[in-house]
């Protein structure tokens, strides 16, 4: 199994939902509450010249119709997850956060 489908599986444990996307197309009717993650870069380390390690990094989203979700919390206790910003849009909450896995 593929780092990604690690990932994939590891949200929707920790959401205890299936309703976690990865880069939906609009055409994708998504269930609310939901988590919605897209790969934003790769990072990688160097030594000797050479790349040794590389980390994927993605951009996760919890969307939700409350302000606080509890998973949110569960997210910020996995290595390398950092809380960026939220906002409001069409009457639900998103909080976005940064994963490098």
């Amino acid at each position: 199994m593929g780092r990604r489908l690690q990932l994939q599986v590891k949200l929707e444990e920790l959401f205890e939902s299936r309703n976690v996307y990865y880069q939906p197309p609009g055409t994708i009717q998504m269930k609310y509450p939901a988590i919605v993650y897209s790969k934003s870069r790769i990072g990688s380390r160097y030594a000797d010249d050479t790349s040794y390690t590389f980390l994927d990094q993605y951009e996760i989203i919890v969307i939700s119709r409350e302000p606080d979700h509890k998973v949110i919390r569960e997210l910020l206790k996995l290595p390398y997850c950092s809380y960026d910003r939220s906002y409001v849009s069409d009457n639900l909450y998103h909080d976005v956060l940064t994963l490098y896995y």
